[in-house]
């Protein structure tokens, strides 16, 4: 009987032990396996702005391509707020993510401790699943307007400081920071004036209720004939636009770089990242998805969900440095 006790305590070490050593290869098994039957279910892509404007069908043309890729719908879901922060920002609450829940990453939401206080940290809350297109920053005036040319512009805005309203989507846009630093640069200022979205912006510009608008999305508007392109924020002229100057050309060091992607909450299993990214990159090849860019004058690219961290990193870094040198303080 002693005999017996002790070969059933050698075997019980012996399964304690095997456990052991088998642990994170039988947790990387049973990750694979979730993995491989992810998604089983439709996935939710929180849109932080609201509908309307050149963004919702850009988005809702990569969900549709991307859950023929996945199998499952992809739902987009509109939770506008605070330029764009709020419905991204709420990823953050998240301790750990199922991939069952994505946002759409901008530069705001990076940029946002940096302007505000927040609960979350951009560059720890979130898993970067991918890069895909940069946005193309425009200055825009009605078709009607009277200033053919930003020189006109900035000339009358000298004369008249504070007199000429400067729409922009979200009070913490780089896009506001930038008309700033630019009525600095020429002794005056604008009255700016925040947007919930691109749709009502343009509206209120092309009805004159706005006098400039400087935020992506104008190609729609200015091949339509109802506004007038003056200058982009890009580092060189757009190849759709020929004859539209860039602002540096015209002696204002001022370039936006922008990059939008897609992010998931933290904690995300990495196999479960390498679905997602690869879907939605083969998604962001598709025709129609593709030809909204084009439209609305978006540059396509796409960078792993490393590279769009890395990015974030250095963007936060540089975002910094520039608010310090403007003086900006927290409030």
């Amino acid at each position: 009987m002693k005999q017996i006790i002790l070969d059933h305590g050698r075997r019980r070490a012996v399964l304690a032990l095997a456990t052991l050593t088998a642990g994170p290869w039988a947790y990387a098994q049973s990750s694979s396996r979730s993995a491989g039957n992810f998604p089983n279910k439709p996935i939710q892509l929180i849109f932080p702005f609201p509908p309307g404007g050149s963004l919702d069908p850009l988005f809702r043309a990569l969900c549709e391509a991307a859950a023929k890729e996945l199998g499952q719908p992809v739902v987009m879901m509109h939770k506008p707020g605070a330029g764009g922060v709020t419905g991204t920002a709420a990823l953050a609450q998240f301790n750990e993510s199922d991939g069952y829940t994505l946002a759409v990453m901008h530069n705001s939401v990076i940029r946002a401790p940096l302007v505000q206080k927040v609960n979350f940290d951009p560059l720890k809350d979130f898993t970067y699943l991918l890069g895909l297109f940069g946005l193309t920053t425009g200055i825009c005036v009605a078709a009607d307007a009277p200033w053919k040319t930003l020189d006109d512009l900035l000339a009358d805005a000298k004369k008249r400081p504070g007199a000429i309203s400067w729409g922009t989507v979200g009070a913490i846009s780089i896009n506001r920071i930038v008309a700033e630093r630019l009525a600095r640069m020429v002794g005056t200022t604008f009255n700016t004036v925040p947007f919930k979205g691109g749709g009502e912006a343009f509206t209120a510009l092309i009805g004159r209720h706005l006098d400039v608008y400087g935020d992506p999305g104008f190609g729609s508007q200015v091949r339509g004939g109802k506004a007038r392109l003056l200058a982009t924020f890009t580092a060189e002229r757009l190849q759709a636009y020929p004859g539209i100057p860039t602002v540096k050309e015209l002696g204002y060091d001022l370039t936006i770089d922008s990059p939008m992607g897609l992010v998931a909450p933290k904690n995300l299993d990495p196999a479960v990242a390498a679905r997602l990214s690869s879907a939605f990159s083969k998604a962001a090849t598709d025709p129609t998805y593709r030809s909204l860019l084009e439209l609305y004058d978006m540059q396509p690219q796409v960078i792993s969900g490393e590279a769009y961290a890395a990015y974030a990193r250095t963007a936060y870094n540089r975002d910094a440095k520039m608010l310090s040198e403007i003086g900006f303080k927290i409030e």
